[in-house]
C-alpha cells in the first residue's frame, strides 16, 4: 500500500515539473497534479484491460505508449476539469518529457 500512494506522489511531483516546462499544460498545484495523476493512472488501467499488453516491437510499443500517453493526458482535463488544463500539443509534449523522465525515474511499481 505504501509503494502505491508512493507511486502517485512522485507521479504528481513529475507532472508538476512537466507542466512547468511544457507549454500547453496548466496544473492547478499539487492537489491538482496528484488528482490528475490519479485520474491518469486510472485511465491508462482502463486502457490497458481494454486493450491487452501489446506484443509488438519495441519500437511499435513505444510509439503506442506514447500516443495512448497523450490521449489518456488530454481525456483527462474533462473529468477533472479544475485540476489539469491541456491542449493537444500540450499533451504531445507532455507524453513525451514524462516519457522521457519515467525512463530514468520509473513511475511504475516493478
Amino acid at each position: 500500500m505504501l509503494g502505491v500512494i508512493v507511486r502517485f506522489i512522485v507521479s504528481a511531483i513529475v507532472l508538476l515539473l512537466v507542466s512547468y516546462i511544457v507549454p500547453g499544460l496548466q496544473v492547478a498545484g499539487f492537489t491538482g497534479a496528484l488528482i490528475a495523476a490519479v485520474v491518469i493512472a486510472a485511465l491508462g488501467y482502463v486502457i490497458e484491460l481494454a486493450f491487452g499488453k501489446n506484443k509488438m516491437s519495441r519500437w511499435g510499443r513505444g510509439t503506442v505508449g506514447f500516443l495512448t500517453a497523450a490521449v489518456v493526458i488530454y481525456l483527462s482535463q474533462f473529468i477533472v476539469p479544475g485540476s489539469i488544463r491541456v491542449s493537444i500539443i500540450g499533451a504531445l509534449l507532455a507524453s513525451l518529457v514524462i516519457g522521457i523522465i519515467d525512463s530514468f525515474v520509473p513511475t511504475e511499481l516493478r
